[in-house]
């Protein structure tokens, strides 16, 4: 009976134990199937994962840096370069291990990727380009491009021969270091073309400023004269281009202008030619003659407008075209002319250049004031003569190449009235003696070398004088209204106003003489 009993139990625990024993057992599952290969690219091409990856990815290498890089300007406009050109080299060693990196399963590269893959199936392994950049070679590149970026921010003026107000513009400066840096990222992403870095510059004068700015009128004016002969054609030329950089500018309330930094260098890179200069009280070619005509005529006008006189610098000897204590001499970048508008209203600079006269205004509202010049040559000092041998000419023979001009010491008083007021400035300006130079012959009889003889008059400069100029002013024989009123000029000849006043006082005087006197 017990027996009996037992068999079904050990038959219940039999089928207990099995059951248990299957739940427990996880079933067996097929095995993984292998990760799909990653898709890998260099400088933008897909590689190859059959043969030797490495070689191929160095290949593709190669060519990138062979092919053109594109550089986008700032103005839309585009340059190419070849990375080569930049002094480009492969870092063939980090190049392997980036390779390696991405084909090997394994890499944490390559899991990190099947990762991404499983969220996005086109995701790529972008293999960084290990290109190093010369800069020493890649300078030279650069800067050329920086020639044609580089653009000065232009101020807003006034065009006066349309008479209206042009708006400003923004320049550009390359920065070679930033565009460096650029190319470099651009050359480790394998992109076909990089952007410039560029520096932006802000125009000083905005058209903003500018509208409330009149210019119908004439506050003062001053005129020179200068030779039409064809003989003359550069440094007409030169007067014209210099007059053309400071026409219609600006100068608001209390601003200073400046002749060096408007005008900027006289060179053949701007455009100036080869004229006559003064250069150490000696007449000398030099490019960029006849500028100082327009800065002397220019503060001709500013001195009768009233403007400040900031820095202004006499000539090294009198010139003929302008009286004693007018002029301005200039010269890139040593020597400037700088004025200021005192006034609490904006005023336009004007200069032209025509038909023998140099003519500069200074625009703004209706004129009220009066200004007189008032000069006085309070000391001279005589010229020494500088003989010179040559073998241009047969000897003995003697020729004046450079008349001497005597050394003027003077003062000139500013006088502007208004209305009841009146107010007086001084000023001393002295013009050191030019050396007279005469050459002597020591050549042979047959010698024939010309020589430009100086045929210019004994320099003569009224001791004492007086140029007014106003609105209620009348210049004599001129009829009609004068644009900033008329002009009137009082002289006393004195001690070195009249011909031959140098030989009273000791000093050689050559005969042959044509015309130079002062202004």
């Amino acid at each position: 009976m017990e027996l009996r009993r037992i068999i079904p139990m050990l038959s219940v625990l039999l089928v207990t134990g099995g059951l248990v024993a299957w739940l427990l057992v996880p079933p067996t599952t097929p095995p993984a199937a292998p990760p799909a290969p990653p898709q890998v690219e260099v400088a933008g091409v897909r590689l190859g994962l059959d043969g030797d990856p490495v070689a191929d990815a160095l290949d593709l290498v190669r060519r990138y840096a062979g092919d053109e890089l594109r550089l986008e300007l700032p103005d839309g406009s585009s340059r190419t370069v070849r990375p080569a050109q930049l002094g480009a080299e492969i870092d063939r060693a980090r190049l392997a291990e980036f390779v390696q990196a991405a084909v090997t399963p394994d890499s944490p590269l390559a899991r990190a990727h099947q990762r991404h893959r499983a969220q996005d199936p086109k995701a790529v392994i972008q293999v960084p380009v290990p290109i190093r950049i010369d800069t020493a070679k890649a300078m030279p590149v650069l800067l050329d491009i920086k020639d044609g970026v580089d653009q000065p921010a232009t101020d807003a003026f006034v065009d006066l021969a349309k008479r209206e107000l042009r708006p400003e513009k923004c320049g550009f400066r390359l920065d070679v270091y930033g565009t460096l840096a650029r190319i470099d990222v651009a050359l480790r992403r394998g992109e076909r073309s990089a952007t410039v870095a560029v520096e932006r510059i802000e125009p000083r004068v905005l058209a903003a400023q500018l509208g409330n700015v009149k210019f119908d009128h004439v506050l003062g004016y001053f005129e020179t004269r200068y030779s039409k002969s064809t003989r003359y054609r550069a440094r007409t030329y030169n007067l014209r281009l210099a007059a053309s950089r400071l026409d219609g500018t600006v100068l608001l309330p209390g601003e200073t202008f400046d002749f060096n930094a408007t005008v900027g260098p006289r060179d053949e890179a701007n455009g100036y030619r080869v004229a006559p200069v003064i250069a150490q009280g000696e007449l000398v070619d030099g490019i960029g003659g006849g500028t100082c005509q327009i800065s002397g005529t220019l503060h001709g006008a500013a001195f009768f407008a009233g403007l400040d006189i900031v820095d202004r610098v006499p000539h090294s000897r009198p010139s003929s075209y302008i009286k004693l204590g007018l002029d301005a001499a200039v010269a890139y970048p040593t020597i400037n002319f700088r004025v200021r508008n005192p006034f609490s209203v904006p005023v336009v600079l004007h200069e032209t250049v025509k038909g023998g006269v140099v003519r500069a205004e200074i625009l703004g509202p209706k004129r009220k004031r009066t200004v007189t010049f008032f000069r006085r040559v309070d000391d001279v000092m005589a010229f020494e003569e500088a003989e010179r041998e040559t073998e241009r000419l047969p000897k003995g023979e003697r020729v004046l190449t450079q008349r001497g001009i005597p050394g003027f010491k003077t003062t000139v008083f500013r006088i502007v009235r208004d209305g009841a007021y009146a107010t007086r400035t001084k000023a001393v300006t002295e013009y050191p003696a030019t050396t007279q130079i005469v050459r002597i012959g020591t050549g042979s009889k047959s010698a024939k070398g010309k020589l430009k003889e100086d045929r210019g008059l004994e320099y003569v400069a009224d001791e004492y004088l007086v140029v007014t100029q106003g609105p209620k002013i009348r210049t004599p024989g001129v009829k009609g209204e004068q644009p900033g009123g008329g002009m009137v000029e009082s002289r006393t000849l004195g001690r070195t106003g009249r011909r031959g006043w140098q030989e009273k006082e000791g000093m050689k005087v050559f005969e042959r003489e044509t015309d130079d006197s002062d202004g």
